[in-house]
């Protein structure tokens, strides 16, 4: 009985921080999207008469060395860094997901060549075949997101296929068989639904990787491309006036901060709340 009234405070404790932690996701989705309604000033306008200038009620967290405004830039930046990273792992998801399950339901030719595909890609460092990628392409939000993905839906390609071959010799799969279900309606909804939560889990904590590695890449020249506001790329443009203006690279760099650990965080939430619910 003490067993299970600890069980039940744990899981009302992991759902009020999931509920906490969707919020803030929630706030930072609102601010991405009503960005251009918030900023105080013009994100890329510049004005050699308050270069490097410090936080003032005109410029809350200062000027670079253009003379544009820091916070309005970091408010702008959001909706790049943020739906970027969502949207690329949106799609890494699904197509990451649907091969793996594939290739987990009818192995064969199909999952050898998928899987050695994988293995080719995992051969090498992400973070180094994405600058190479990145490089070759070009700057720009797409090629970086493209550089990224190479690598990224391995994970869910792995994961799906290794759950799908446990799942497809249980009784309930072979009824579903026997009743008339055809392949995509028993990889939809009886292989799909019982494979969901650790896929889940990895995708929300992948979303802050990801972000980072926008960020990695914008630092390094190759993402997204001055004067367009994001995160990395104005700690790249600062990094030279540290000294001089350190909150127009410390308020990116903040923001980068804040944000993964808000998103590792959502992931490991919904892992403990999953562990504490199949106990």
């Amino acid at each position: 009985m003490k067993i299970k009234q600890s069980v039940s405070k744990k899981q009302r404790r992991l759902r009020i921080r999931l509920a906490v932690l969707l919020a803030l996701v929630g706030l930072f989705l609102l601010v991405g999207l009503l960005a251009p309604y918030l900023v105080p000033n013009d994100p890329t306008a510049t004005s050699a008469a308050h270069m490097n200038e410090a936080p003032n009620s005109q410029f809350p967290l200062g000027t670079d060395r253009y003379g544009r405004c820091i916070f309005s830039r970091v408010l702008s930046g959001t909706g790049i860094s943020v739906f970027s990273a969502m949207g690329l792992v949106a799609i890494l998801f699904v197509v990451g997901t649907a091969l793996g399950m594939a290739c987990g339901y009818f192995g064969g030719i199909l999952d050898a060549v998928v899987m050695r595909l994988a293995d080719c890609f995992l051969s090498f460092p992400q973070m180094v075949l994405a600058i190479a990628v990145a490089g070759i392409l070009g700057g720009g939000t797409g090629n970086a997101m493209l550089a990224l993905g190479l690598t990224g839906w391995t994970l869910y390609a792995r994961m799906a296929r290794s759950s799908t071959m446990a799942l497809k010799s249980e009784p309930f799969i072979q009824a579903a068989r026997l009743s008339g279900n055809g392949t995509l309606q028993i990889l939809v909804r009886h292989v799909l639904p019982n494979i969901l939560g650790p896929l889940v889990v990895s995708a929300a904590t992948q979303i802050g990787s990801v972000m980072v590695g926008i960020a990695g890449l914008s630092f390094l020249g190759i993402g997204v491309t001055p004067p367009t506001p994001e995160w990395g790329s104005m700690i790249n443009e600062n990094r030279a006036y540290m000294q001089l203006a350190p909150w127009a690279v410390l308020a990116p760099a903040a923001a980068i901060v804040v944000t993964v650990m808000i998103f590792n965080y959502l992931g490991d939430t919904i892992r403990d709340l999953a562990d504490v619910k199949g106990t």
